[in-house]
């Protein structure tokens, strides 16, 4: 039987464990990355591990979220990230030279090599053949100190592309459709291939939009094959060297194939608040619009931002709607002021930002009261931008860049003939702000510098004999880790400072569970189905870890939040019969009986309900490896205890 594209990356970098779907395996990782938003922790982390040196192939640190510097604290971060980095052998890339994802994609990423990085959008370096993955910081500190990454073996799924996209048709209308199939559940416990002649028609650019947003599936991870036009775009960054071939065998088998028949679509959105509420724009068309924002690291190339210019060329941007344009990297900007485009989005009236995450992340430009704003960004989650009730909706540069001028939702294909785009055959390669570490023997001269923002990192303890506390708090279905521990520009700043940042905790679900958790000392959150999707934020785990948390007990979990659970050792348990999610209600006190011999080696527990004697039946869906984590109190003290 043959193999997958991601299954002969996989068998080329396994450490342990087999191949067999569901089964748990370790990885050898070649590249990490990680963004400022994460990275404080995850250096902080790397540090606890008393490691000298990262052992990976590359590993590289961006300034990309927090850039908004409205205080001390985002500064200090910076400045404690680049010294660290500089000691331990990890390039930085500078605030001003790009968003994490598109800098990769463009100078770093490799074809048939593994990546994680404590970003979920890592998979977008899947649109050059590459195996990338979101995970929490711990797990990118482990990995850069040369550990192993574990995953369990995903399934295969394949998306065949046919035919070729119809002019003001994009790469962003492709993965909007395949949400529209699948939903935000999926593609949970998969690795998601592309394939089919209408491969061959969509640049590296455009792939890379596709496997960004595949995080939006609950991928585990997204990839297209590397083929000519890898090749091309490999050469044009000046790096043909990185080239290998890739692509699957012709009798590789998959668990469920879909189809997109590229010729057919036509611009889509996802409405609010979620990625997958998918709607034709033609059937909004007419509605007022307020805002509209362009880039982020799902749309920011060079490609789209040509394409936006061509089209915003010699017109105005209507008088009632705010347009914001982010390139994705220095690279990107600075071709765009070359070639002439970069006046032709200024004169049109939009507002550059710098090339960073910015409103896609909540750090400014949020929308007016109730306004309808339409983003290329990948996630409209509720109260993401900024603003609690705005309405947010995803959309491609096409798209975008027409509604921007006629000031409500507009089809781009109602335009007539869409202008001709030239891509440039070679990219302006300049990669003065990335900063080169200090060679191993140099290490003891550089100084790491922390601002008093920076407080220790709380670690997990062993699970109690019996577990009997509260149930603190219960949330429904698709709960994301912006739920749980929110972004935006009062809270990134806080992103190394647990204590701080707990105040914000689950507070978009409830502005109370702060302040209760620490008047009862913790106790046990319930969820419903998806619970963590989203952002693979760690600081979802830690902060709960913080404020008490013992375990999270749901009707199913996403694949990253899980695995940061019991990183900080708080044990994830799913209910066998999902209707006993009704048994419970807030504020019931809860009991199970041999909790910590159900961690060790159970897979099954009850939980009792005592305030209304109702029980339910939990899973313990656990490897032995995170068992033995969860009752060290964590992966800290379990990495630890390995020395």
């Amino acid at each position: 039987m043959g193999l997958t594209i991601a299954q002969k990356i996989i068998k080329n970098h396994l450490v342990c464990g087999e191949m067999i779907t569901g089964n748990e395996i370790g990885l050898r990782i070649d590249q990490t990355l990680t963004q400022d938003a994460t990275g404080t922790m995850a250096y902080l982390q790397f540090e606890a591990m008393g490691i000298d040196r990262v052992k990976t192939e590359l590993s590289v640190a961006y300034i990309d979220h927090n850039t908004l510097q409205a205080g001390f604290e985002n500064a200090d971060d910076h400045r404690y990230i680049q010294t660290v980095t500089k000691k331990h052998g990890i390039r930085f890339s500078r605030p001003g030279n790009g968003i994490c994802h598109q800098v990769h994609l463009e100078r770093f990423s490799k074809p048939g090599k593994t990546l994680i990085g404590s970003d979920s959008h890592t998979p977008t370096a899947g649109g050059i053949g590459m195996l990338g993955m979101g995970a929490g910081g711990l797990d990118v500190a482990v990995a850069m100190g040369g550990g192993t990454y574990y995953i369990t073996m995903p399934k295969m799924l394949k998306v065949n592309l046919v035919g070729k996209l119809s002019d003001y048709v994009g790469a962003k209308d492709v993965i909007l459709e395949v949400l529209r199939q699948l939903g935000v559940k999926g593609g949970v416990g998969a690795i998601v291939e592309y394939a089919g002649e209408g491969v061959k028609t969509l640049s590296v650019p455009q792939r890379a939009t596709i496997t960004n947003m595949d995080a939006e599936l609950g991928a585990t991870s997204s990839i297209f094959p590397s083929d000519d036009v890898t090749k091309a775009f490999l050469a044009a960054e000046g790096r043909v060297e990185d080239f290998v071939e890739l692509s699957s065998d012709p009798d590789a088998v998959y668990d469920a194939e879909y189809t997109v028949d590229l010729s057919k679509l036509q611009p889509l959105a996802a409405c609010p608040h979620s990625p997958d509420n998918v709607k034709p724009v033609s059937a909004l068309s007419g509605m007022k619009i307020s805002q509209v924002c362009i880039g982020s690291c799902t749309n920011s190339s060079m490609q789209d931002m040509l394409t936006v210019a061509a089209m915003l060329k010699g017109k105005t941007v209507h008088p009632d709607v705010s347009l914001s344009i982010s390139p994705g990297s220095k690279q990107v900007y600075t071709m765009l002021a070359e070639c002439g485009a970069l006046a032709d989005l200024i004169n049109a009236g939009a507002r550059i930002l710098e090339c960073a995450c910015g409103p896609c992340i909540g750090m400014g430009f949020s929308p007016k009261s109730a306004g309808v704003s339409l983003r290329t960004f990948n996630r409209n989650f509720l109260a993401r931008s900024g603003t609690a009730d705005a309405q947010v909706y995803l959309v491609s540069p096409e798209t975008a860049a027409a509604s921007a001028i006629a000031g409500e939702f507009t089809d781009p294909t109602t335009l007539g003939v869409a202008p001709i785009i030239e891509m440039p055959t070679s990219f302006k390669i300049n990669d003065n702000l990335i900063e080169m570490p200090v060679a191993a023997e140099e290490m003891e001269t550089v100084t790491v510098e922390r601002g008093p923002n920076i407080k220790p990192i709380p670690v997990g303890k062993a699970p109690a004999k019996d577990l009997s506390c509260e149930l603190i708090l219960k949330v429904g279905d698709d709960i994301t880790t912006d739920h749980i521990m929110p972004a935006g520009t009062k809270v990134l700043p806080y992103r190394s400072n647990v204590p701080k940042l707990s105040e914000f905790c689950f507070t978009v679900c409830d502005k109370d569970f702060p302040e209760r958790a620490k008047a009862k000392g913790g106790g046990v959150i319930l969820g419903g189905s998806n619970y963590g999707q989203g952002s693979s934020r760690e600081h979802a785990a830690l902060v709960p870890l913080y404020l008490g948390i013992k375990a999270v007990v749901a009707k199913s979990f996403a694949r990253i939040h899980v695995a940061n659970l019991i990183n900080f050792g708080i044990v994830p348990m799913t209910l066998a019969n999902p209707d006993d999610y009704e048994k419970f209600s807030e504020g019931d006190a809860l009991e199970i009986a041999g909790f910590a011999a159900a961690v060790k080696g159970e897979t099954e527990a009850l939980l009792v309900n005592k305030t209304n004697g109702a029980s339910a039946k939990l899973c313990l869906n656990l490897s032995a490896r995170q068992r033995e984590m969860l009752l060290a109190g964590g992966c800290l003290n379990y990495t630890k205890n390995q020395k």
